[in-house]
């Protein structure tokens, strides 16, 4: 028989056990996979890649140069800019980079300067022609999470959206100058959902949740609708959803305009974190829509992000956590993408 004493320490050991559990909050919870399983170390991506979505994070000489290098070391040949700007403040961002000839392509944004207006959507056509002669070879990153699209500078265009009548005349010259048009709309999933036990992307959905008792807002359904709207008035006019039109929760509604459209592709930056805890989902949607995606990262410069991208889409490592870079506490797990499907 057990002895008293040794009871009472296996019950105080279960109590202080249930106290620990209970006193650990969510936001402090940082999982470590204890499985055994193979950890593969990409040096390099297995194709020359262009990376179609970052930002003008570089802001000096050095920094540059530093990017350069970490772009050679991982096989990204170019590094699509997108700045959000017009004006002086694109031509600044756009003299330092076009410095670094074939490295990176800067984009610009939409002047929504007086948007209310009446003359607005001719004005902002000049000023879309003045950055493409400057350099602009695409705009974006375009935005709108519900109130209308606000990401471009120097001012919003709230009440504004993508498939206003106000945009067809600039987005259909976009497609005559052959710029194409990168464009968030909506915002995943889960920042839709009430914050409370039942929210599995509760980490992120405190940061990045949407007020839906806002005045006017569009919703996530609405929101993909004005996109497709846009898409399919402007035949003419390349379309490139980023973050997989934040569907990454039901990645065949995308699907499903990506079929119907020929001028509409999508980008896979920033939602590699959403998408890689459903492994066998996600690489069935790589390989049926190949041709449409795009590699991006909207992540930042670092080694050490490029390096977890390729991680995530060439190998089949298993149960694994990036918490600097992805807040949810999901495991994520590699795709393992073919030599063919692997061409983005």
């Amino acid at each position: 028989m057990l002895k008293k004493s040794t009871l009472i320490f296996f019950v105080c050991l279960g109590i202080n056990s249930s106290m620990a559990q209970d006193n650990i909050l969510l936001k402090d919870y940082e999982p470590k996979s204890i499985f055994r399983t193979p950890k593969t170390t990409v040096e390099k991506a297995r194709f020359p890649v262009v990376d179609m979505h970052t930002h003008a994070y570089a802001k000096t000489k050095a920094e540059i140069e530093q990017w350069i290098k970490t772009m050679d070391k991982f096989g990204i040949e170019k590094s699509i800019v997108l700045t959000t700007q017009t004006g002086n403040a694109f031509d600044s961002i756009y003299n330092v980079y076009s410095k670094y000839e074939g490295r990176f392509e800067v984009w610009c944004g939409f002047d929504f300067t007086g948007h209310n207006e009446k003359g607005w959507s001719e004005k902002a056509i000049k000023e879309l022609e003045r950055c493409y002669k400057v350099g602009a070879r695409g705009v974006g990153e375009l935005g709108d999470k519900g109130v209308g699209l606000f990401y471009s500078k120097p001012t919003a265009a709230i009440g504004m959206h993508i498939d206003d009548q106000r945009m067809r005349p600039l987005l259909k010259k976009c497609g005559e100058l052959g710029m194409p048009i990168n464009i968030h709309v909506a915002e995943p999933y889960w920042m839709y959902e009430p914050i409370d036990k039942h929210n599995d992307g509760l980490m992120n959905a405190v940061k990045w949740k949407i007020d839906t008792s806002q005045k006017d807002i569009l919703l996530h359904t609405e929101l993909i609708k004005t996109l497709e709207n846009a898409v399919g008035q402007n035949p003419g006019t390349t379309f490139i959803a980023c973050h997989f039109a934040n569907c990454s929760y039901d990645l065949s509604i995308i699907g499903g305009l990506l079929k119907t459209y020929d001028n509409l592709y999508a980008d896979i930056s920033a939602r590699y974190g959403e998408t890689a805890p459903v492994p066998k989902y996600t690489k069935a949607f790589y390989e049926e829509h190949q041709d449409k995606l795009l590699y991006g990262t909207d992540m930042g410069l670092d080694s050490f992000m490029y390096q977890a991208t390729f991680r995530i889409l060439e190998t089949e490592d298993e149960h694994f956590y990036v918490r600097e870079l992805f807040n949810y506490h999901w495991p994520l797990y590699g795709l393992g993408l073919s030599t063919k499907e692997v061409i983005l």
